[in-house]
């Protein structure tokens, strides 16, 4: 089942191309901005706490900044490129 962010994302995707202001690409780009299962995947594989998670310029990757705690140590940040 499709979440309200991703309908919201599509029905504007739709308008904008329909308007004329955006081209196909624009719209895969939109859609597949998604970095929540990439964020999630290193989340769970540092045990950090998550900071940002954002699509590359590319769109095929994301970045993913997390917190990290070490034991008795600083928190150090840890920023990761993942596939989308």
């Amino acid at each position: 089942m499709a979440s309200n962010r991703m309908i919201a994302i599509l029905a504007a995707a739709l308008f904008t191309l329909s308007t004329g202001q955006a081209s196909a690409r624009d719209y895969l780009v939109l859609v597949a901005g998604d970095c929540g299962d990439a964020a999630s995947k290193v989340v769970r594989d540092t045990g950090g706490q998550l900071l940002s998670a954002q699509p590359s310029n590319d769109g095929r990757t994301c970045i993913v900044t997390v917190l990290v705690q070490g034991s008795g140590e600083r928190p150090r940040k840890v920023t990761v490129r993942v596939p989308m």
